[in-house]
């Protein structure tokens, strides 16, 4: 029989990847999720059956417990960028990850994979980065040959970045940034996967690894970049720290004060902590290089979903060139 590998957060962003790859290779995918019945898209993936969404809350022994039963390996994708009513970052990226961690070896399951983040350190100041830490910790203590990952900022056709930024130029002239001057290294989704792929398999050794793209840049030259692509003018306004941090405390006190009827999906203050530090790969760490694995450019992948944002979508290349025929 073929072997069983859990993916908790499979139907995510980066979980789908993770899953779409290990019903290639020939495993049966079992992808825990809070909402199997939005996460039915996965099915098509691999065979009839092979892969299945179920039920699972990361916040519950019983539920992770039942999610691993039979399971060869796990991949824990399972994160959160705002908290929201009862999942708080200590629950979800600090209590979760050791959860699994600690029921998995106690089944007997001989793998497990962590998607964490750069930066993830449990003295951080950001909250976010402090509990990817404190969850890399709890890990380590009951899985310690587990793969680690730790990908900088991950952009693909379902991202929430690109995506989000070349949407907001449909709206407004100006693009407002926080943090303009830190570096990024952005990794390509499928370069996370196959090395999620290397860690569930065995063929990447246990340690933790640090996954950025072969480009660095700027929050202001990424967005340059972007309008480049969608073929768009927009000022970008750098925003100062000091405003960015004012407007993030109204931004969550209107979250608080409405019990997280009106989330805070703008700009939070831990966000704004974590915008003020670059984001790239630390020196001396291993990374792909160790994997075997030649990270895909950016310029190679953003035209592919980025075309959508273009003032005329899918006709704009038609139009600049029969522009340059007129010109001609």
């Amino acid at each position: 029989m073929s072997k069983l590998v859990t993916i908790y957060g499979g139907s995510g962003f980066v979980g789908r990847y993770i899953a779409r790859r290990m019903a290639k290779a020939g495993w049966r995918v079992r992808v825990a999720v809070r909402r199997p019945n939005e996460a039915l898209f996965v099915k098509p993936y691999g065979a009839v059956g092979q892969v299945e969404p179920i039920l699972c809350n990361i916040r519950d022994d019983d539920s992770v417990r039942s999610a691993l039963m039979g399971a060869d390996a796990v991949v824990n994708c399972v994160g959160i960028l705002i908290e929201s009513g009862k999942n708080k970052f200590d629950t979800v990226q600090a209590e979760g990850p050791a959860r699994i961690a600690r029921l998995a070896a106690e089944n007997g399951v001989k793998r497990m994979v962590q998607i964490s983040a750069i930066g993830a350190d449990m003295d951080a100041e950001s909250d976010y980065a402090a509990t990817k830490g404190e969850g890399e910790a709890g890990v380590l203590k009951y899985m310690p040959d587990a793969v680690i990952l730790r990908p900088s900022i991950v952009f693909g056709p379902e991202d929430d970045f690109f995506n989000r930024f070349a949407g907001m130029t449909r709206m407004s002239p100006v693009l407002p940034v926080v943090g303009g001057d830190t570096k990024f290294q952005p990794v390509y989704v499928d370069d996370v996967a196959r090395a999620a792929e290397m860690g569930v398999t065995g063929a990447a050794p246990a340690g933790i690894y640090e996954l950025g793209g072969p480009e660095t840049d700027t929050f202001r030259g990424l967005m340059q970049r972007m309008l480049h692509i969608i073929h768009r003018r927009r000022l970008i306004l750098n925003m100062p720290m000091w405003i960015a941090r004012i407007m993030a405390f109204g931004f969550d006190m209107l979250q608080a004060v409405t019990f997280g009827l009106i989330s805070n999906g703008m700009l939070t203050r831990d966000q704004v902590k974590n915008l003020a530090k670059d984001n790239v790969v630390s020196e001396g760490a291993k990374g792909f290089d160790d994997l075997g694995i030649h990270p895909v450019a950016m310029e190679s992948v953003l035209p592919d979903y980025l075309w959508r944002f273009r003032p005329s979508g899918q006709y704009d290349a038609i139009k600049e060139s029969a522009q340059n025929l007129r010109n001609g």
